[in-house]
């Protein structure tokens, strides 16, 4: 089993007031190696534009670790990564109930290989097993989509 803990800190600004609308979301998380990201609600709540929101940090994190088991199941098989690339999309819906959450995201990896061959099928094998045992995916109701691509190198 492992722990992790970080930091997360907001303090009112001088002279705002702590009022509905009236204050700033901003606020920073601190990681155990000391990285600092600045961070909000998302800008259509409120947030700063210019700094990480958390549903963009749950994107990021589903599509980190399921790269991470990914890259991990690939090189156990002896296939040679040259490149991972993915640019994810999450959305925001509401659950029964009208609450809201993030519903879905979609992860589209491109994914290069040195040399070989492989189908279209054994490489959606792979995504499965990768979200099979990424940490993020199985502690997430959210449903996860995989739109892979993928090319060799010759």
């Amino acid at each position: 089993m492992a722990e992790f803990s970080l930091s997360v800190a907001w303090h009112l600004k001088r002279g705002e007031e702590f009022e509905p609308g009236q204050y700033s979301q901003d606020h920073d998380w601190t990681f155990t190696g000391g990285e600092v990201v600045p961070a909000s609600g998302a800008a259509n709540l409120g947030g700063s534009p210019d700094r990480t929101n958390p549903e963009e940090a749950l994107i990021a994190a589903t599509s980190s670790c399921h790269m991470l088991t990914f890259l991990a199941i690939a090189a156990k098989s002896n296939l040679e990564m040259v490149s991972y690339l993915d640019q994810p999309t999450g959305v925001v819906g509401k659950l029964e109930g009208g609450r809201k959450a993030v519903t879905e995201i979609t992860l589209r990896p491109r994914v290069v290989f040195s040399e070989g061959d492989m189908s279209e099928e054994d490489l959606m094998k792979l995504h499965e097993s990768a979200h099979k045992y990424c940490f993020i995916s199985n502690s997430l109701t959210t449903e996860v989509k995989i739109e892979p691509q993928h090319e060799f190198r010759t």
